[in-house]
């Protein structure tokens, strides 16, 4: 008999797994912050015009959206004019004060100057419902208005 017997080899040592869980719920809390919900349901025409000198709006900056044109195909049976959207719902022009009165509401207190309402108008829409819209910003102070377009040649927008 020997003294000194030999090591048998092992192999590799098995992979640690205890933190594992953590990397998992690190991965699951950062998809959950990240990850950006369905906003809007749009329940109208909405092709954008284009315009060839366009800017990005900071992210940082809180954004309301109103959306206004003719009601989609789903949704004809509130009739062929162009309608207000607001949030889900079609609404009136009274509603818009309603409307930005609760979007500041939901603005922290120093957000609420940078606010900007982006309009966002179908290309066939009646000037005059953007209009009557624009009355209304007025009358409750919400004079940061945006109007989003898409990238392209404004000619075309002539067709």
């Amino acid at each position: 008999m020997s003294k000194f017997k030999k090591k048998k080899d092992g192999g590799l040592a098995p992979i640690n797994t205890a933190s594992l869980p953590d990397i998992v719920f690190m991965l699951l809390f950062f998809f959950m912050v990240a990850t950006v919900m369905r906003e809007d349901t749009l329940m109208i025409q909405n092709a954008l015009p284009v315009a060839d000198q366009i800017e990005k709006l900071d992210k940082k900056n809180p954004v309301s959206y109103i959306y206004m044109g003719k009601p989609s195909e789903n949704y004809k049976k509130f009739g062929n004019e162009a309608r207000i959207q607001l949030n889900d719902k079609f609404a009136d022009i009274s509603e818009v004060a309603g409307f930005i009165a609760t979007e500041r509401a939901a603005l922290r207190e120093e957000l609420i100057p940078y606010l900007t309402v982006s309009l966002k108008v179908d290309k066939d829409a009646n000037m005059g419902i953007v209009g009557d819209v624009k009355q209304e910003l007025r009358k409750v102070n919400a004079l940061k208005i945006n109007y989003t377009t898409g990238s392209g040649d404004a000619l075309t927008n002539m067709k």
